[in-house]
């Protein structure tokens, strides 16, 4: 039986993958295109800081709601329902006549990738329950890549077309990503999952809608617990963790050209340092979910991590102009705890729904506060006229991202926290 499905989980893991592949696309698309798009639609400041904060803000928000769904409708429609919001959200923004519609419907764009976000750890769980390390390394590499290609052909495509054609042109991507969902869907060959075929509807007691992988790769059904997020330890501690990597992360796409040509590099060169800080991410997306997934306790990794930040930033304040790529560099090695709290999503739950909670709490708080990072970031240099409080307070959000760590990384799951108690 198993043998007869093989085939299907080629089918998942290309789906799961041009997923990832188009999550980032309807942002970063945009910021090249600012000028072209603003001969159309005028963009205040207001509008362009609006809109710089609006995908963090969209994935809070959906990311926070999708679990609440994930009980009533299956993982695959529900991917399908969030491709399709993507989809519709980015044509009709290229549509609109004016610009709080634009801004309204790239929130729906956001909203569908946001949700995406949340769904892709529970799927990589069902699917692939003994390949969690090489698949999250595989859908983040693909998110990568997602993030850098639409940035880098946004004004070429808008050159040879307009900036419409340019911002619509992802969404046939994610009309591509699409396709093996649905062969997924009405294939009778797919229809059960490819890592557990006895797990058919037929199977599963109706009481239960669990199905907890053993490190094997066997499965087994088990009641839903209770779980109340909000006083997890385990849930905050992922929290902290994604959200402060999010937050220093974008903190440094706004405002490290800023920071290096005050120390006098030329905005070409400040361009090609942000560039490098954003390339690290596809080699440690590959490289940190496979070293880690063989780790019990993969903290002493963020440590070293959390090391690259803090030498990375106190060049980038001391010495700006001196040995910058070593500087920034040594920045764009710390958010590898990115892909690792993904990693952490699979490996510190034991069932689907468990992965799919904790993957929504984490991203959809996590991303909320990401939001404050190149806000505040900001908003001290200009208060203080220069850049040692803004750096300051990145080294205070790493003091928490290492408390978060340290707590996800204990080899205890989600579930632990709300067994009940043995006398």
């Amino acid at each position: 039986m198993v043998g007869k499905l093989r085939p299907s989980v080629w089918i998942f893991a290309a789906a799961i993958i041009l997923t990832a592949s188009t999550l980032r696309s309807a942002v970063t698309v945009v910021p090249p295109l600012i000028s072209s798009i603003n001969d159309d639609l005028p963009l205040s400041a207001t509008s362009i800081g609006i809109l710089g904060m609006l995908p963090t803000a969209a994935f809070g928000l959906f990311g926070f709601l999708t679990p609440y769904v994930i009980r009533w409708a299956s993982l695959e429609k529900l991917i399908i329902l969030s491709i399709l919001v993507g989809i519709v959200g980015q044509i009709a923004r290229v549509l609109a006549p004016n610009t709080p519609l634009f801004l309204v419907f790239s929130v729906i764009a956001f909203g569908g990738l946001g949700a995406g976000n949340v769904l892709l750890p529970p799927l990589v769980k069902k699917y692939f329950p003994t390949k969690v390390g090489l698949m999250t390394a595989l859908y983040v590499t693909a998110l990568s890549l997602g993030t850098a290609i639409p940035a880098q052909l946004a004004v070429p495509i808008a050159d040879a077309a307009n900036w419409q054609v340019s911002l619509a042109a992802w969404a046939g991507i994610s009309t591509l990503a699409l396709i093996p969902w649905l062969v997924a869907m009405f294939s009778p060959r797919t229809t059960a999952n490819p890592a557990s075929p006895a797990t058919s509807p037929a199977a599963v007691p109706a009481q239960v809608d669990l199905v907890i992988h053993s490190a094997s790769g066997e499965t087994f059904p088990a009641k839903a617990p209770k779980m109340n997020l909000w006083r997890s330890p385990t849930a905050w501690g992922l929290t902290l963790m994604f959200g402060c990597t999010s937050l220093n992360t974008y903190a440094m796409f706004a405002w490290l050209p800023a920071v290096l040509t005050e120390a006098g590099l030329d905005r070409g060169q400040a361009g090609s340092m942000l560039a490098l800080f954003a390339a690290l991410g596809l080699p440690l997306s590959l490289a940190i979910p496979l070293i880690a997934a063989k780790m019990r306790n993969p903290f002493p990794a963020v440590l070293v991590m959390l090391g690259c930040f803090i030498v990375g930033y106190l060049g980038l304040l001391l010495s700006p102009a001196s040995g910058t790529w070593i500087w920034v560099s040594l920045a764009g090695l710390g958010p590898g705890t990115f892909p690792l709290s993904l990693l952490l999503i699979n490996h510190r739950t034991r069932t689907q729904l468990g992965a799919g909670a904790l993957s929504g709490f984490s991203q959809g708080m996590g991303y909320t506060f990401a939001c404050t990072g190149p806000l505040f970031f900001g908003l001290l240099h200009q208060w203080t006229g220069s850049w040692t409080a803004p750096f300051i307070f990145l080294f205070a959000t790493l003091v928490l991202l290492g408390a978060g760590a340290w707590i996800i990384c204990r080899p205890k799951m989600l579930e632990d926290d709300f067994a009940p108690a043995v006398p």
